[in-house]
């Protein structure tokens, strides 16, 4: 299949893209990433060893969006929720039952 990744078009297939990622180990996943065979891989890691150029060359959508269309499971990055931490204040008034104060 016909894929362009940073401007450049690549033909992959999806048995060539398990032979060139066969023996490769995963790095720390922190973003979105792909599961190719029983492990699973950062996309930008995916792009670089297919396309061979840097990973700043190319996006993680480009990778993800040719993935997907060989067959492979791609996953988002998940999203960090903000928590609202209480100052001691805030906790020992709630303990004793008054208003929390706002935090400035």
């Amino acid at each position: 299949m016909r894929c362009v990744i940073a401007r450049y078009p690549f033909e992959l297939t999806k048995a060539g893209v398990l032979a060139s990622m066969k023996g490769v180990k995963p790095e720390l996943v922190t973003g979105d990433s792909v599961t190719i065979g029983r492990r699973r891989y950062p996309v930008k890691q995916v792009g670089r060893v297919l396309t061979r150029q840097d990973p700043r060359d190319f996006t993680s959508g480009e990778v993800t969006r040719a993935m997907a269309r060989l067959g492979f499971t791609c996953h988002e990055a998940h999203q960090a929720v903000p928590v609202r931490v209480l100052t001691p204040l805030q906790s020992a008034s709630a303990l004793l039952g008054s208003s929390v104060p706002e935090a400035v």
